[in-house]
């Protein structure tokens, strides 16, 4: 974004992270640079010739009489190739770069491009000379991250080709020049609050695969859904969004941290870079097709409410290049309480527990801005997805607080993370009882075609039997185990085997870190044809102290640990057959 002044008025009042400037010419949501340092602000309410500007940055030492300058510019972001790989604050500012520029804090004020403007991309066209072509098209790509880089027409731009460059250009520098004298280059801006447009939102029909086999067992996501993960502190929130962004089997990955502790982004800028794709043929690494924005717990809380829309901007944009975005947003809990601060200091009527009134309205934008969606280029054919998933930290892990239960009424995927879980060390600390999924049904067919045919029928009787242990947990808690019915301790023992043996999944174990649908599939079906053996063992008179205690069973236990499991699977099968067959002969 370039600091062209449009007009200039003075500091009036100081508070916080908002600032009252008079005699200012702006409109609304127009970026300002406050004060001698030209901190980076938005207008975000006027009364007469007053201008309220949200500031994104340490306001300390501020004073009234200091200039602030109108740039009559939305807050934007830069987009074009360099991105991926990339590691920026909450106002795509990259951090290597601000590091360069002013050491390891950074400085107030400091203004990077959000792209390397200098770096010279290898432009290959993908239209000719006399081509008709309108927004959204490829113009020509080049390439990033060991992917094509789609180089497309701005939106709202249309014409006819006069004349294509290819070869060695900057991100600036013109590539397709059309007859009525528009000039495109590899680089878009885009108003970070404004969403991008689409041809047409398509159904939620193709899954987004998470490696996580609670997830993608019993309660999936498609590409375009979103989805939210409360739980309380110490339950897991972080690890499991590391794990979506480390294994989903999007293209591009978009993870934010906002307004978590350092050491958690810190955690993230260590293992990125050193981790292997799961997904690439070409042993690449994992960073290169991600996109790291962290603004942390000690930088200006406005900014917190940037990064939201900085990253879903940035996901958007490759969308439209026809690819699937799994952005991480970790957590939009410290983005409402951005937005209750500033709030506050506006003297805004308070909502429930101090939030705005507007919490519901801003949390529904920003997930609607998810989907998976025909691009408006007529050249590109796949469609494009931006799939959302977002942390909500409750304090004290109570789910009736209002960012949770807002958020509730707009996403599809509910993944409740349980602390009692997480105090007996079952991770992912997902609860089977509170969690559910608006896309299980519509995936089902997908799944069933492409992973196995029995896929609902299985991922059903699990539910069921889970739902029958909550229940018969109940009884035990009064009366004890030992005193229920020896098919009803079966029952449990199922249960137990489905949450250790399937649910339970070790994210530092270099093979059960990640789980395929087929093997999830197949350890589901092995723990079930388990249970049926065990069932008709017992109908023929076998005792349950017998059953529990097969050599299967235990073989069981390390399916999601061999990472050659067909063969394994086949001596369970095996195994099985010959326990089960002993049994029946006493």
């Amino acid at each position: 974004m370039t600091d062209e002044f449009t007009g200039e008025g003075e500091i009036y009042r100081v508070s916080g992270p908002v600032v009252v400037a008079e005699d200012l010419d702006a409109q609304m949501n127009d970026v300002v640079r406050v004060g001698e340092e030209g901190l980076l602000g938005e207008v975000i309410q006027i009364e007469q010739n007053k201008n309220y500007i949200q500031v994104y940055e340490d306001t300390t030492g501020i004073r009234p009489g200091e200039p602030v300058k109108n740039t009559g510019q939305p807050l934007s972001v830069e987009l074009g190739p360099g991105m991926l790989g990339g590691i920026y604050d909450g106002l795509q500012r990259p951090l290597p770069d601000i590091e360069e520029k002013t050491g390891s804090f950074i400085e107030r004020g400091v203004s990077v491009p959000g792209i390397d403007l200098e770096k010279e991309w290898d432009f290959e066209a993908r239209v000719e000379e006399g081509e008709e072509v309108t927004e959204g098209d490829v113009i020509g790509v080049t390439e990033e991250g060991g992917r094509e880089h789609r180089i497309l027409v701005p939106p709202g731009t249309s014409g006819t080709v006069e004349t294509v460059r290819e070869g060695e250009y900057t991100v600036e520098e013109t590539v397709v020049e059309l007859e009525d004298g528009t000039e495109i280059s590899m680089k878009q801006e885009w108003p970070i609050r404004e969403a991008r447009e689409v041809s047409e939102k398509l159904k939620p029909e193709v899954p987004l695969v998470t490696g996580q086999r609670v997830l993608d067992g019993l309660f999936p996501m498609s590409k375009g859904g979103v989805a939210a993960i409360p739980g309380g502190f110490g339950t897991g929130k972080t690890v499991t969004q590391q794990q979506l962004a480390k294994w989903s089997d999007a293209d591009i990955i978009v993870y934010i941290g906002c307004g978590e502790r350092g050491n958690e982004m810190t955690e993230v800028l260590d293992e990125f870079p050193e981790l292997e794709d799961p997904w690439s043929e070409e042993d690449k690494k994992l960073m290169e097709r991600t996109v790291l924005i962290a603004n942390t717990s000690n930088m200006p809380v406005a900014a917190r409410e940037a990064s939201i829309y900085t990253g879903i901007t940035i996901a958007e944009y490759y969308r439209d290049q026809g690819y699937s975005v799994a952005l991480m947003a970790d957590s939009t809990s410290r983005w409402a309480e951005a937005m209750r601060e500033v709030s506050a200091r506006l003297e805004e009527m308070p909502g429930e527990r101090g939030y705005p009134a507007y919490l519901a309205s801003r949390l529904a934008e920003f997930y609607e801005r998810a989907g998976r969606a025909e691009t408006l280029g007529d050249n590109i054919e796949d469609p494009g997805s931006v799939s959302v998933i977002g942390a909500v930290s409750p304090p004290g892990g109570d789910f009736t607080e209002p960012v949770t239960q807002n958020t509730l009424r707009v996403i599809e995927t509910f993944w409740a993370l349980d602390k009692d879980l997480a105090n007996k060390r079952h991770f992912p600390a997902i609860s089977w009882t509170d969690s559910y999924s608006g896309y299980a049904e519509t995936l089902q067919p997908y799944f069933e075609e492409n992973v196995d045919d029995e896929w609902g029928k299985l991922t059903r009787r699990a539910r069921n039997i889970l739902q029958e242990d909550e229940k018969l947990q109940e009884t035990v808690q009064l009366v004890g185990k030992d005193a229920l019915p020896e098919e009803q301790q079966l029952t449990l023992e199922i249960a137990r085997m489905i949450k250790e043996f399937f649910l339970q999944q070790n994210a530092f174990h270099d093979v059960d870190t990640f789980c395929e649908p087929e093997k999830t599939i197949s350890i589901l079906r092995t723990i079930l044809n388990w249970g049926d053996a065990a069932e008709d063992a017992m109908d023929a008179g076998a005792m349950l102290e017998d059953i529990i205690n097969v050599e299967s069973k235990q073989m069981i236990s390390n399916i999601k640990f061999e990472e050659e499991y067909e063969t394994f699977l086949e001596e369970i099968d095996e195994q099985i057959e010959q326990d089960f067959a002993e049994l029946g002969g006493e």
